[in-house]
């Protein structure tokens, strides 16, 4: 019994959307505007993703994946794309002719990290959804599909996130499943041909929208000899665990580590010295003096039991998850440069600045990045007053008022100082977070 596809033909707008399909039933919507991806910031976040595995010898990101005919490569290198590829279109020229006509799949994962415009405008689209259901309690992923394959590599499979496929270049033909058609325990088939008979299908050209609740067994398969290219963007709906909230409540993890980044994990700091007992007493108990990397261990676990810091640490990813627009990770922040007093700045409206009270001082956060700084709520609401009614203003004039310091704590300094360097410091911050625009007198 195959499960019917609803066809959209004219418009798209989040009211009838979720009030029609979300977690309803797949529907495909034709040519909606606007299209919340352009190609030439799909590739470049794309090839900006490759980068780290350009390198022959180098095993690819974590987050990239080249399978060909039916074999994933462990060292793909030169058969990733590179910025001399200059676009999808050279790219599979130059990858068509060193393939010689084989199939291949390119799968990138959490691509939306490495360019802010595609980001920013993915965020904007998705804002009228988060409006409607709320912010996805861990962050919507984003994968880019592109290539010739015959079907996707993991073969047919249930994802934990109702998916919304956006069609870029080609054509693509998703088959899906109301239930498991298998009744092996494995969770995913590659050869699936005897259970067709069961499936629908619904192909997607460029323009077009699928969306398709978690519920659905899927695969995607290619449409004839030609590429295609098509952005998935996942929001989670089943299985959360309380170990993804317990994660970034214990530590940060640098977003680089989940890009491919080369980049420092910054969860709990390694333990140098051993966790386990040397020997064993000759009556074969165990000493009651715990190992010195077992104490360590321990001790740094019972820091976080500490109300405050655990109170501040709710602050901050709460901060973080609610100016991301419901993605993570997000574009790193922009390199840091002085902001001078002639320096005239602008807030971006649309996304403020956002800020919430810590044990002492204040966390501040925009688009998914945070600082502390040692300014109470009223001095900071003060600092960016001028700022939040869409005025463009002088950093020298955001200055008048604060003393010239030094009024920073030693023994807290983690957050910045509420002297008049410290708040310049803060500035140049949101501003590296593109919460601030610079319009004249910024020195690189």
């Amino acid at each position: 019994m195959t499960e019917p596809l609803t066809v959209v033909h004219t418009g798209f707008d989040w009211p009838a959307f979720t009030e029609q399909h979300w977690d309803r039933g797949p529907v495909l919507f034709r040519s909606i505007a606007p299209v919340p991806f352009a190609e030439a910031e799909v590739f470049a976040a794309a090839t900006a993703a490759c980068r780290p595995g350009a390198d022959p010898a180098a095993e690819p990101p974590p987050t990239v994946s080249l399978t060909v005919e039916r074999v994933q490569r462990a060292r793909p290198g030169p058969l990733l794309p590179g910025r001399a590829d200059r676009s999808f279109d050279h790219y599979q020229e130059r990858l068509s002719a060193e393939l010689a006509g084989r199939r291949y799949a390119l799968v990138i994962s959490g691509f939306h990290a490495y360019d802010f415009a595609l980001w920013a405008r993915e965020r904007e689209f998705y804002a009228g959804l988060w409006a409607r259901v709320g912010l996805p309690l861990t962050g919507a992923i984003t994968t880019l599909f592109h290539g010739t394959y015959e079907h996707s590599p993991v073969g047919v499979h249930k994802d934990r996130f109702a998916t919304f496929m956006f069609g870029l270049k080609g054509r693509k033909r998703m088959r899906f499943w109301p239930e498991r058609p298998w009744n092996e325990p494995v969770s995913t088939v590659l050869d699936y041909g005897r259970y067709r008979d069961g499936s629908f299908e619904a192909e997607v050209g460029p323009g077009d929208l699928l969306y398709w609740p978690s519920g659905y067994y899927h695969v995607g398969e290619g449409v004839g000899a030609e590429p295609a290219t098509s952005v998935n963007v996942g929001v989670p709906r089943e299985e959360h665990r309380a170990g993804y909230e317990l994660e970034d409540l214990l530590a940060d993890l640098d977003p680089a580590a989940l890009t491919g980044r080369p980049g420092r994990d910054s969860r709990l700091e390694p333990i140098g010295t051993p966790s386990i007992f040397a020997h064993i007493g000759p009556d074969g108990l165990l000493s009651p003096v715990l190992p010195d990397g077992l104490l360590r261990s321990a001790r740094t676990f019972g820091q976080f039991g500490d109300p405050r810091l655990i109170g501040d640490r709710v602050t901050t990813v709460s901060l973080r998850r609610r100016t991301a627009g419901g993605f993570e990770p997000v574009p790193g922040p922009a390199g840091l440069r002085r902001l001078t007093d002639d320096t005239v700045i602008e807030a971006d409206q649309r996304y403020p600045v956002r800020w919430a009270p810590l044990a002492t001082g204040t966390n501040c956060a925009v688009n998914g990045h945070d600082t502390a700084t040692a300014l109470p709520p009223g001095d900071l609401l003060r600092l960016l007053a001028p700022l939040l009614t869409g005025k463009q203003v002088s950093v020298g004039e955001l200055l008048t008022g604060f003393p010239p310091g030094p009024t920073s704590d030693p023994d807290d300094a983690a957050k910045l100082p509420a002297d008049r360097e410290g708040v310049r410091l803060l500035l140049e911050k949101l501003e590296s977070f593109r919460g601030l625009t610079c319009h004249r007198g910024g020195i690189p």
